[in-house]
């Protein structure tokens, strides 16, 4: 019961939430370079075949 009082007794104030929205375009951003830095060193085929000049060191597949 203590826990749930104290929970909810700490509101973050006007400046903490002008801070956090200041911050959520450098967490997108940061976010995306990550997301692109796994692609890119996991080789992932699914999404690096759609990528120009990238994609070329697949062999491509017959057609029949």
């Amino acid at each position: 019961m203590k826990f749930k009082k104290l929970f909810a007794s700490l509101s973050p104030t006007k400046g903490q939430k002008e801070m956090a929205m200041a911050f959520v375009p450098t967490a997108a951003y940061f976010g995306l370079a990550s997301l692109l830095t796994l692609v890119y060193f996991s080789d992932w085929r699914l999404i690096t075949n759609y990528i120009p000049l990238y994609n070329t060191k697949y062999p491509k597949e017959p057609a029949k």
